[in-house]
């Protein structure tokens, strides 16, 4: 059963990865990355 796990989570990680690497999910990406770091600052 446990290698039916590894096997599932990496299916799901190659597949985020894959959609990571597009230019516009990276685009996407980075604006959440900065709205987030922004709402961090004013602590």
């Amino acid at each position: 059963m446990g290698l039916m796990s590894k096997l599932a989570k990496l299916t799901l990680a190659k597949k985020a990865f894959d959609v990571a690497r597009k230019p516009e999910n990276q685009a996407k990406m980075k604006g959440v990355l900065a709205s987030l770091r922004g709402k961090k600052r004013p602590r």
